[in-house]
């Protein structure tokens, strides 16, 4: 196929960041598709510098080490996760929707979520370590903010101001990727200086503010098509009763908001593309495309996030190859010339719940 040129936006979702994995790892084996910038968020950012870092050796081989950092990364996220009883209990059998739920009241994750509305991060003194750190240090292929490969931004939220703060190029750091990727009930702020000021900020996840963020992805000398990687589910449809579900979805639509308001403006923008008011104006008329599978994220809740057990990133990995395969055979032909997203639709409401695959 002819050499097509793309942007992938990652959203952030802690453990359903392994659909995101997948979806890579499948867009790897296309040698034609090539990754010109990366916006991530979160996990999407922790999976943004795992590709950047691998793709920066270009190539076929290029491809192989994004394929290595990104199995290494997930592989480790599984390692550190202390939810024991829920990898004991899914290494040994599948489990129904009904008794997953069931056993994730009994877990650590489920004692988690309840601790941290009364214990800080900030409690554990000297002995305080963010995991995430080491992680990406010793990655097989770890440099992901050299000039090679596609370009990469990660998206963090300032505590002080609570204003998205982009990094990029020069700014992309370890601490910028952890800070990204930094939920404010599990780690602590991290700091980092703001070269506009000399001052140390502090950041927590990128999520708040951008998830992930697009308008550094419209720059001109980038591809017109963003291929966003939807990992909170853009719909659902019943309607949460238990308090559970019911600050699941507040937190889903919370972490979606953002990418909305973003879809919103670019779909304004192409109005006025239709209507021929854009003469000698410099905005860029952006192409659309989304990778996605809203049935298997309808079957989780936000507490699997917290609960990277090998089982569940096995199934979320394997949903992203068939979201990207199945993406692939049915809108290859619309990278670069149309997008492949109804936005007009998205607004209206009548976007159906999707699986792609």
């Amino acid at each position: 196929m002819k050499t097509k040129r793309i942007n992938l936006a990652l959203q952030g979702g802690g453990a359903h960041g392994a659909f995101a994995w997948g979806v890579l790892d499948r867009l790897l084996d296309e040698d034609w598709l090539v990754i010109e910038g990366v916006s991530g968020t979160s996990a999407g950012a922790l999976n943004g510098a795992a590709l950047k870092a691998g793709l920066a050796l270009g190539g076929a081989a290029g491809r192989r080490a994004a394929k290595q950092n990104l199995t290494y990364l997930w592989n480790q996220v599984s390692d550190v996760s202390d939810n024991r009883v829920v990898r004991w209990i899914s290494s040994v059998l599948p489990m129904p929707h009904g008794m997953q739920r069931w056993t994730e009241m009994f877990t650590p994750a489920a004692w988690l979520e309840n601790l941290t509305r009364i214990i800080s991060p900030y409690d554990s003194g000297p002995f305080y370590s963010n995991p995430l750190r080491p992680i990406l240090t010793e990655m097989p292929h770890p440099v992901f903010w050299s000039d090679k490969g596609p370009r990469l931004y990660v998206s963090a939220t300032n505590v002080r101001t609570g204003r998205i703060r982009v990094f990029g190029g020069q700014q992309l750091s370890v601490a910028a990727v952890t800070a990204s990727a930094c939920l404010p009930t599990l780690f602590r702020a991290v700091e980092i200086e703001d070269p506009a000021t000399g001052k140390s900020e502090a950041y927590w996840d990128g999520g708040y503010t951008g998830n992930p963020a697009l308008f550094p992805l419209y720059d001109a000398s980038l591809p017109r098509d963003i291929v966003i990687v939807n990992i909170n589910p853009m719909m659902r449809d019943a309607i949460p009763r238990t308090p559970a579900d019911i600050q699941d979805r507040i937190n889903e639509i919370s972490f979606n908001a953002s990418l909305m308001s973003e879809l919103r403006a670019i779909n304004f923008v192409k109005r006025l593309y239709a209507e021929e008011r854009l003469h000698d104006r410099p905005m860029k008329n952006v192409l659309v495309h989304m990778i996605m599978d809203d049935v298997l994220m309808n079957d989780l809740n936000a507490r699997s996030k917290l609960m990277p057990a090998p089982g569940m990133l096995h199934r979320m990995k394997q949903a992203g190859q068939a979201a990207a395969s199945a993406f692939l055979d049915d809108h290859a032909d619309a990278l670069n010339h149309h997008d492949s997203v109804d936005l007009a639709g998205l607004f209206s409401g009548v976007m159906a719940l999707r699986a792609e695959g």
